[in-house]
């Protein structure tokens, strides 16, 4: 594939969403935006837009009855409208590839897994271990839009991707590799989910809900089998995976915390901040709970503690939990205007044409596999994720060839 402006650009915008440098980030997601504006845009896209600019407007307006710092506002505000200008990046810059999109879509995605095996490689030179929680410290936690270039490269026949055979085979175990090494348990979670909605299961029908249902049979008899095996806290490589899927439910769902217990709060960090997020949001009476406390608004943990990258922080801007971060910032409102979205994104039909029945089938399993993501790792909200752009792409390929199909039929 020939490099130009505009694919630069994109591969630009995935990468430098992988590195924890959200400033970098957005500025170069807003001047692509601004560099591939179209002249019209669709119903579907513009009203997606508009459910993340509610939160947003819901969110500033109700930071005007506190006083807030400039920065803290400001740097909330370039959060709420990550997912939107994530849309537009996908959306816009399809119309500059085309029938060449998924071409640039793949090597993306190649370009990200060498990046993590070289830091993956470095990381095990530095360290000398195989302790898989200094190597993903180092080289990267998570990366779901590898898991997108995967499932696709894995149903390149459904999606019309025309590749010869051992050129896909390299590029599935690269990013296949790099996939594994992040031993990240949402990455597998998606690459099952996705998998299951391209195979047109999550559409309900008798036959679904009973491979739904062996699925899940399937999961808890994997969980059931590595909670009886008793992974070790401190475990490494393999081991380390193993207690983070042991300890999962009761991470992301316990209501009581001893926080003076640092094992019981660093094992289930991501339910304190919920549990606290509910507490201070409640404190504050109706209007917080309805419309959030705006942005620049915080959450006091009670006591200092270390961030990943190296920060010591009290009061925090967003927790891990998306639908609590929307519930601080815009309220119940804003947090209806999420799940309307979400709704929409799930809300996909079969179509009489393959592919665009396939692009369908790939949507619907990103609005349930963002369910998951928004609870654990924020969504499209997250500083290092780029789903938005991912779904802002899928929506103009869709409308791109239903205008084709439609001129074919017309013909």
């Amino acid at each position: 594939m020939k490099i130009n402006l505009y694919s630069f650009l994109y591969i630009l915008c995935i990468v430098s969403s992988f590195f924890p440098n959200y400033e970098v980030t957005f500025l170069i997601w807003l001047t692509t935006v601004l560099l591939t504006t179209r002249k019209k845009y669709s119903v579907t896209i513009f009203n997606f837009i508009l459910l993340f600019f509610g939160i947003l407007l819901i969110a500033s307006i109700s930071s005007l009855f506190y006083k807030y710092q400039a920065f803290s506002m400001v740097k909330d505000f370039t959060y709420l409208l990550k997912p939107i200008l994530g849309l537009l990046v996908g959306y816009q810059i399809f119309d500059k590839f085309k029938s060449k999109s998924f071409d640039v879509f793949i090597n993306a995605g190649l370009v990200l897994s060498t990046i993590h095996i070289l830091l993956l490689l470095f990381a095990f030179l530095k360290f000398h271990t195989v302790d898989m929680n200094l190597i993903r410290a180092e080289a990267g936690f998570f990366s779901d839009y590898e898991v997108y270039v995967f499932v696709v490269l894995l149903f390149s026949n459904k999606f019309n991707i025309e590749i010869n055979k051992k050129r896909k085979t390299f590029f599935l175990i690269v990013i296949g590799f790099s996939i594994f090494m992040y031993l990240a348990r949402t990455n597998f979670l998606q690459l099952a989910i996705l998998v299951l909605g391209i195979k047109g299961y999550f559409v309900l029908t008798q036959k679904s809900l009973k491979v739904l249902s062996l699925v899940v049979f399937s999961f808890l008899l994997s969980y059931g089998a590595i909670y009886y095996a008793n992974p070790k806290r401190n475990g490494k490589g393999i081991e380390a995976l193993m207690y983070k899927i042991k300890i999962a439910p009761e991470e992301a769902f316990k209501t009581k915390i001893n926080k003076d217990d640092w094992k019981d709060f660093n094992d289930n960090y991501r339910s304190f901040e919920s549990i606290i997020t509910v507490k201070q949001v409640t404190a504050d009476g109706f209007r917080a709970v309805f419309f959030g406390k705006g942005i620049g608004s915080t959450l006091n943990i009670g006591q200092k503690i270390r961030t990943t990258d190296g920060s010591i922080i009290q009061y925090i801007s967003v927790a891990h939990n998306g639908f609590m971060t929307i519930f601080m910032k815009s309220g119940l409102l804003g947090l209806l205007l999420l799940m309307v979205f979400l709704y929409l994104l799930y809300k996909q039909k079969r179509d009489e044409n393959p592919l665009i029945n396939h692009l369908n089938m790939l949507l619907m399993g990103t609005g349930v596999f963002l369910v998951l993501s928004t609870w654990v790792f924020m969504g499209v909200y997250f500083k290092l994720d780029n789903k938005s752009i991912i779904i802002g792409l899928i929506l103009a390929m869709r409308e791109y060839l239903i205008k084709a199909n439609n001129s074919h039929l017309l013909k």
